[in-house]
């Protein structure tokens, strides 16, 4: 894995964790999770309590457009369910899965980092393209 993963602080998030990436490839390897803990009546709409994690993928933003955005997806959400103490991962928008279980926040971002290591030249060909 390219880059290393450090806690940062985020307003809206009770945890969050990043990809520390600098320069022209930040726009496709930057990975981020924002921990959510929302107890009942903390939020207007918030009736149960919900624990789990954001996870963004910088590059997803754009990965429609091309050929290999299904394998993409795909390994993407396999790798977060693949990491200890995850109980599911879904596709929540474009860039976000939404996690819930037990995991790191840490083992997230570098469970998804070596999926977009993986495919990076694949992807720089269409981004740059």
């Amino acid at each position: 894995m390219t880059g290393d993963v450090r806690r940062v602080h985020n307003d809206g998030s009770d945890e969050s964790w990043e990809r520390d990436i600098e320069g022209a490839d930040s726009d496709i390897r930057w990975v981020g999770s924002d921990r959510i803990d929302v107890l009942p009546g903390s939020r207007p709409y918030a009736e149960e309590e919900v624990h789990g994690w954001n996870v963004t993928v910088a590059v997803m933003e754009f990965s429609r457009q091309w050929p290999i955005d299904d394998e993409l997806r795909r390994r993407i959400a396999a790798a977060l369910r693949s990491v200890e103490g995850v109980e599911t991962a879904d596709e929540m928008d474009t860039e976000v899965w939404w996690v819930t279980g037990t995991p790191s926040g840490e083992a997230l971002v570098r469970a998804v980092a070596e999926v977009v290591d993986d495919l990076a030249d694949q992807m720089r060909a269409y981004y740059w393209d």
